[in-house]
């Protein structure tokens, strides 16, 4: 009898058809659309974090070539002054902790500043020079084709913004379209300001998300719905091309694997063979780009002193001598650190400097409490919902231990570097995994309500803190004299 239920509930899994999509739904995905575009246009150049290395990358790719070269303690590449300059002369990120405000004639003299700086110079970018080129291919080709239209250096670069953006939304919404169910999941979490400011940056954060929203819905179709010689193909294009993004994600594909599996279903066997062709594909560019680990200098968190990154066979050996007290290193940080990730999650513009006002986190609670609400349009079983939250807890600890291994001291009893917009790609299955069958009445009305004023507000408060107001380039919580000024206004106005 058992044994029939299993199999009566693998076939009712089997015959899930993809649902259309609602008027809200392709309201809300324009939202996303607006939103993007509007922060690729609004945000200052290089205002995104690391945005400034991103653009030296996508340069180098922009001109035929894929790999760094090492110049004594230097790792990068020569590339056109007058491209490099906007970042060094006209748009620095690394300021002193004071106000700071952009103007409208910095960018006039950016646009006509080509001329006087001719030649080219090696330019440092270690915490991205050995980052797969596919990362890049967007935003390249967006300054491919702002140099075509002849464009100044700076008009290139916004291009090139506009490009990776335009790529972050097809991939989007490629996913939504694959998705069998829990379509609002994947709708919530591009839905958070944080997502939308990355995606309309020239950051790989565009192309990481996009390739592991495409991911998880792959493998959750081929799951659910069955493996057709096109989904096939599907997963085995875009299981490598999450790997070279980030290594870290492709484990988010196991999320298509049925609990429980049926003997004979060969689904689970093609998506650990596509998982399989993900991981070869890392290694190989592993070994194409030399395998070499680029070491850079960080501030601890934790002294405040500079240090330097651990190489990776090292900071491994540390884990390995005692593992023990790496799970203690990992549940600390992770504890410590868990109000940052969230509001990191939500909304943190700029170099992670500009906070929404405290309510707006409220808000974005609210908006995430009422998506899982809003149901899946399927029903599972506790063991597979389970399962999903072990793979996606799985990633978050891994994405933990890669910045353990690459992005923090040698032996340091803590994590350097984890941000919260690492774990997006993660967040659509864990509201999966917690969404009922059917949506709770009045749920999607609260949920597309919150999302829009989150998003309004947000565009608010990068447009008054870059262009009006002005912002301090600032860690950890800016103080604050008055409650209601903190829960109202964004940071820069506390």
């Amino acid at each position: 009898m058992r044994q029939e239920r299993m199999s009566w509930a693998a076939t009712r899994a089997d015959m899930l058809v993809a649902p259309a999509w609602s008027t809200l739904e392709k309201l809300l995905l324009a939202v996303i659309c607006a939103a993007t575009l509007f922060f690729a246009l609004v945000t200052p150049p290089f205002q995104a974090p690391d945005e400034n290395q991103h653009y030296m990358k996508a340069l180098l790719l922009s001109e035929g070539r894929t790999l760094a070269e090492q110049r004594g303690e230097r790792i990068g590449a020569e590339l056109p002054r007058a491209a490099l300059d906007l970042h060094a002369v006209d748009f620095p990120s690394d300021v002193p902790p004071a106000p700071r405000r952009f103007e409208r004639g910095t960018l006039t003299h950016a646009w006509a500043a080509d001329a006087a700086r001719p030649g080219r110079y090696f330019a440092d970018f270690p915490n991205v020079a050995n980052y797969a080129p596919t990362l890049y291919a967007p935003g390249a080709l967006g300054l491919i084709a702002g140099d075509a239209l002849g464009l100044p250096r700076l008009g290139a670069f916004y291009a090139g913004r506009f490009v990776n953006a335009l790529a972050a939304l097809a991939m989007l919404i490629a996913a939504l379209r694959l998705l069998p169910f829990g379509r609002i999941a994947l709708l919530a979490t591009a839905l958070l300001p944080t997502f939308c400011y990355q995606n309309g940056s020239l950051s790989p954060d565009a192309v990481i998300n996009g390739l592991g929203f495409l991911g998880l819905a792959l493998a959750l179709r081929v799951g659910f719905m069955g493996s057709a010689p096109l989904r096939s193909a599907g997963l085995f294009a875009v299981a490598p091309l999450l790997a070279l993004a980030k290594g870290v994600y492709l484990p988010l594909m196991m999320a298509g694997l049925r609990w429980p599996q049926g003997r004979r279903d060969h689904r689970a066997l093609l998506l650990i063979a596509a998982i399989a062709a993900g991981g070869a594909a890392f290694m190989l560019w592993m070994k194409m780009s030399g395998g070499s680990q680029a070491l850079y200098h960080i501030v601890s968190r934790k002294t405040g002193e500079a240090v330097t990154t651990a190489p990776l066979a090292d900071q491994l050996a540390v884990i390995l001598h005692d593992p023990l007290a790496y799970v203690r290193i990992l549940c600390s940080s992770v504890v410590e650190r868990a109000p940052v990730y969230a509001l990191q999650i939500v909304g943190r513009f700029g170099w992670n400097a500009i906070l929404l006002p405290l309510a707006a986190y409220a808000l974005g609670a609210v908006m995430l409490g009422a998506a899982v609400l809003s149901g899946s349009g399927a029903r599972f079983g506790f063991g597979q919902r389970l399962w999903w939250l072990a793979v996606a807890a799985g990633v978050a600890l891994l994405v933990e231990t890669a910045m353990y291994l690459t992005g923090t001291a040698l032996g340091a009893d803590y994590i350097q570097g984890t941000q919260g917009r690492y774990f997006l790609p993660v967040l659509p299955l864990v509201l999966l995994a917690l969404m009922p069958g059917d949506p709770v009445r009045g749920a999607r009305a609260v949920f597309a309500g919150a999302a829009m004023i989150l998003l309004a507000v947000a565009a608010l408060c990068v447009v008054d803190s870059f262009w009006v107001h002005g912002f301090v380039t600032t860690e950890g919580m800016p103080p604050h004299q008055s409650l209601v000024r903190a829960l109202l206004l964004p940071s820069p106005r506390w």
